[in-house]
């Protein structure tokens, strides 16, 4: 059995600034480059990569432990266990079935007996997608795409927003369409037309549907720009309350980019307000689906508090945040259909011990410290810890009975022995995490290049993905199966390399503050001699230019569909975490707020 490990390659990154709108080229897979080594392991030590035009400043020479002086949980243990609802699956099961149906039966009447009005079914396809209760309705929304692909009226329609909402739903299912189709709008300049600056629903529509993108996709790259210009100008004159907000909403995020959960939330409250009194059942299906679904994840976040308590590294290692909630959002977002259940609670344990022992490595841990930790995760035993220091021996003891406890579940279950490839991801993070280290006690700036090779894998996005695919695929799990992810590691390179960028736009005024080693906005200012604000916008840029990449990856039926969900998922929910600022170390702003939307506070219903 083969399966591709990340940080075993990386692809090397050839930062070309081409236009204004294009920032980079790519150039994919060379191997990592092995930095040099340590020739002594105190802080005193200095590191200096060959061939680079980085430069190398006087390492620190205090050998005195670093604090972060992050604020304590806002979340504690009483008050999770507090969290109560009284909407469960028992009391209102056949309240849900008998809405369920409506709905199903309002999708079918439209797909197949309203022929010549595809926009009706792609708009009701579009609602239930963004309301959150398309897991409920697979099977009738692939046998619509199926008669609104053979509908001659739905190839054949003129009608902007119909043309881009079909472009948008095809290219989300995996349904090869090309962009071609968007040159009826174009004069012969190859603009688009003026008239259709005052078509909003439209420009809204081409907006969404110019971020499924992918490299060389130029009519889509033309059609973000007259899209976002002309509803920008639009805000202005609006009267439509319920539509201006839903262009503000697509401005500040594209929905491409954003965590489902959350969506559902910000639509449910922007769709009740449309007059349209004959889609009320689909509305009220997802009110009543959104209090079911988060009475399970007070049941999922309740057993992880025992968990947390109970693993105690909140008082073992109280140098890390302690954010249970927070993790669990990532775990949200990540795999967020009710169903994975245990995928949400294995995925939140592994970010919390993940956590840790990134805390450990950024901020507490002195050099040659980590270096005898790293060496104990390669070596992957109860015997290793011996030779590390006693405040980290907890940390490393949950990390190996966490990877052991998962691998002797999946073997129960399937037979089959994935420990190496646990084992393996959490080296390959140690490791990079170990380079950023060396950087660090060094006093060493790396390029921008140098940076991002090592941190698409220090986010933890590739082993983030390998645990969840383990968890989502249950009993499933096949030798076939694992060889398949070998399918999807490009994809999960461009997610994590999103992840990667995202949490330095939010993170990066701190970690500065705080002295950390420099992330991929002082890279490259330092490297480019640029201002803070054009180093974020040529992150932002990348930022940009990775989603087209994913999306190019997305199209490849070689890959399984659980693995371009889980990707695209954790590039939202890094989008989502990071939004306003550090998400995660600081918790108390945004991201309290959507924290309690989603778990503790029900939407009210009429019942």
């Amino acid at each position: 059995m083969s399966l591709l490990f990340f940080s075993s390659s990386s692809p090397s990154i050839l930062f070309t600034k081409l236009t204004n709108t294009s920032y980079l080229r790519m150039a994919m897979p060379a191997p990592v480059l092995e930095h040099a080594h340590h020739t002594t392991a105190t802080k005193q030590s200095s590191f200096i990569l060959s061939n680079s035009s980085s430069k190398v400043i006087d390492p620190p020479v205090a050998r005195q432990r670093r604090l972060a002086q992050y604020h304590p949980t806002i979340w504690g243990p009483k008050l999770i266990d507090s969290f109560s609802t009284r909407y469960t699956h028992e009391s209102y099961a056949s309240k849900l079935e008998g809405l369920k149906q409506n709905v199903s039966e309002d999708l079918h009447v439209l797909s197949t007996k309203a022929k010549g009005d595809a926009c009706l079914t792609l708009k009701l396809i579009d609602s239930i997608q963004r309301l959150g209760v398309s897991y409920h309705f697979e099977k009738e929304i692939k046998a619509a795409i199926v008669t609104l692909v053979s509908s001659s009226t739905a190839s054949t329609t003129t009608d902007l927003q119909t043309v881009a909402l079909q472009f948008r739903i095809l290219r989300q299912y995996g349904i090869s369409i090309s962009s071609d189709l968007f040159n009826q709008f174009r004069n012969c300049e190859g603009s688009f037309k003026d008239n259709l600056s005052n078509d909003v629903e439209g420009l809204l529509s081409l907006y969404e549907a110019s971020h499924l993108g992918m490299p060389g996709e130029d009519v889509l790259e033309e059609a973000k720009r007259f899209s976002f210009k002309n509803l920008k100008q639009s805000m202005a004159t609006l009267k439509d309350d319920y539509l201006l907000k839903r262009v503000a909403h697509s401005l500040q995020t594209p929905l491409h980019w954003r965590m489902p959960r959350i969506e559902a939330l910000n639509f449910i409250t922007m769709y009740q307000r449309e007059d349209s009194k004959n889609l009320q059942a689909l509305l009220e299906l997802a009110k009543l689906d959104y209090n079911l679904v988060q009475s399970v994840h007070q049941m999922e976040i309740k057993e992880l508090s025992r968990w947390w308590r109970e693993l105690d590294l909140k008082s073992k290692a109280c140098f890390s945040r302690d954010r249970l909630m927070e993790n669990y959002m990532w775990a949200m977002g990540i795999s967020h259909d009710p169903q994975f259940s245990q995928c949400r609670i294995g995925l939140t344990k592994f970010v919390c011990i993940l956590t840790v022992i990134d805390d450990l490595y950024d901020v507490y841990g002195f050099l040659d410290e980590l270096e005898c930790f790293t060496d104990a995760v390669t070596q992957w035993n109860m015997e290793a810890k011996e030779e590390l220091p006693e405040y980290m021996k907890p940390i490393y003891i949950a990390m190996l009975e966490f990877g052991n406890d998962l691998s002797d579940n999946i073997f129960k279950n399937t037979g089959l022995n994935t420990l190496p490839y646990i084992k393996n991801e959490w080296e390959n993070l140690c490791k990079s995490y170990m380079v950023e280290a060396r950087w660090f006690y060094g006093g060493y700036t790396p390029t921008l290049e140098e940076y991002l090779k090592n941190a698409w894998t220090s986010v933890g996005g590739p082993g983030a993905m390998l645990h969840a695919y383990l968890l989502t695929q249950g009993s499933q799990l096949t030798e076939a199966s694992l060889e398949s992810f070998n399918h999807g590691s490009q994809l999960i390179y461009w997610a994590s390399f999103i992840t990667r960028l995202t949490d330095d736009l939010g993170t990066s005024k701190a970690e500065r503050e705080r002295g950390d080693v420099a992330k991929s906005i002082q890279c490259y200012m330092d490297e480019k001699g640029a201002s803070e604000e054009e180093a974020c916008d040529y992150i932002k840029g990348l930022i940009c230019h990775s989603w087209k990449k994913i999306n190019q990856e997305s199209a490849k039926t070689t890959i399984p569909r659980s693995i371009v969900n889980l990707s695209l998922n954790m590039a939202r929910a890094a989008h989502c975490i990071f939004e306003h600022g550090d998400g995660i170390g600081n918790s108390i702003g945004v991201t309290k707020d959507r924290l309690v939307s989603l778990i503790a506070n029900p939407i009210p219903l009429d019942d």
